[in-house]
Formats: C-alpha cells, structure tokens, sequence
C-alpha cells in the first residue's frame, strides 16, 4: 500500500523542515507532497535542499497565490496519477501532530473507514491556544454547517484528513465549486453525498507557534455563504459512484 500526505504551503520557512523531519521518523511510511504558492520567505527552496535526503519528498510550486482548495485539487490529481491508495491531508505549521497521521491511516486500513478526519470536537472541544472568539467562530460554523447539510459530522471544516483513493476518485475534487475554507465542508458533504463511510477520530488541535496564521473572519464569511450555494446545488445534483 502506498501512502501520502499533502500539505499546502504558503510562507511556512519556520515550519517546514521539522515537519517534513516528524513525518519521515513515523513508524508508517508516508510519502510527501508539498504545494508551495510561491512563498517569498522561500519555502519552496528549503523543501528543495531537503529532497537529496528525502527522496519520499515532492514539491509542486505554483507561481500565485491560488487559494488552499485549488492547491488541495492539483495535490489530489497527482497523488491518483501517482497511483497511491490513502490519500492524507494536513497543514505545515503543526497545529495537527504528524504522530496522529498513523491513527488517521489506519483507521481507514484496518477500521473500515473510507474517510478518517481529525476531529476537534468529537470528543468535547480539544483546541489549545486559541482565543475564545476563534474557538466560538470554529465550533459555531461546525454546528451551523451540521444543521444545513444534515451531516452527522461534528468537525466540518477540518482540514486533518485521510481518504481511501477510491472516495476522491469519486468526488472527482475539479468539480468541487468551493476554493477556500468552504473547499474542505464541500469535500466531506459530497463523500457524504456519496454514501462513504465518515469516521471522525479524536486529536488535540494546537494553534501554531511559528510563523502567522492564513485565517481571517472573511475565510470564515466565505465559507458560510459557501455552505448555502453547495446545499441549494446539491438539490439539482446526482452522486453516482464510478
């Protein structure tokens, strides 16, 4: 089986090298592929130096700033062309543990699971070092987009994910309309849609030490107005699996 995590990147120089350290020392191989949108700290070149030393490691590097889902998208279409069979997604500045990729994964191999997500709050609410308003603003989007889509899922817009290569193969992630936060509720709403089986795992979730934080209120706007366009389509449109 092969196995792969994408971690979009954008300004992450501080982080980089020791997450790609912390994934490569895990007891499960993964491969990695970093999608660099033309960070100006030099991201990009860092994961370059590193590549000698880790021939598990890829980069993509993109000449903008296109936005997390279009970055998840070019990530997914490679990692199928690349033929590999558990498709993970994280974020670079760790707030999500590399260690918690393992429970992720073998969720999915040895629990049945089609889609492993790292769940904030399925287990109370287990974020460390955000501001209140930021853990109200995260976990009220949670229930709101709960009580639109009807899904059963207690973190929606997490971005710690794990998916059997069959479930992208069928969201088909181009025809995703959502680019930014809202991309990652459109994503687990059409596996849903799709009848995959959905299994949140508990993680702690610590706010980045290094490095600035890419959210602000209007990602958070964005994807709530997202969240009504993808229900009203979803009345209008089919989810046959190939």
């Amino acid at each position: 089986m092969s196995n792969i995590v994408i971690i979009p990147t954008y300004n992450e120089k501080e982080n980089i090298e020791a997450i790609i350290k912390a994934i490569c020392s895990l007891s499960v191989t993964f491969d990695i592929l970093i999608i660099d949108d033309n960070s100006p700290d030099g991201t990009a070149e860092i994961v370059q130096s590193l590549q000698t030393a880790h021939p598990n490691l890829y980069l993509i590097k993109r000449p903008g700033k296109f936005g997390l889902g279009t970055a998840y998208i070019t990530g997914f279409r490679w990692a199928l062309a690349n033929d590999y069979n558990f498709i993970c997604e994280m974020d670079a500045d760790f707030s999500h543990d590399p260690k918690d990729l393992i429970r992720l994964y073998k969720t999915c191999t040895d629990d049945g699971a089609d889609l492993a997500i790292g769940s904030r709050y399925i287990s109370g609410v287990n974020v460390v070092n955000w501001p209140l308003s930021r853990v109200l603003m995260s976990y009220i989007a949670s229930i709101y987009v709960r009580i639109i889509t009807r899904m059963r899922i207690m973190d929606t817009t997490a971005g710690f994910k794990c998916y059997k290569r069959e479930v992208l193969e069928n969201i088909r992630p181009e025809q995703i309309k959502s680019k930014g936060y809202a991309f990652q509720i459109e994503m687990k709403f059409t596996a849903w849609k799709l009848g995959y089986n959905i299994v949140e795992v508990p993680i702690i979730f610590t706010d980045r030490r290094l490095g600035s934080s890419k959210m602000t209120g209007g990602i958070f706007n964005e994807a709530l107005w997202g969240v009504l366009r993808m229900k009203l389509r979803s009345i209008f449109t089919k989810y046959p699996r190939i």
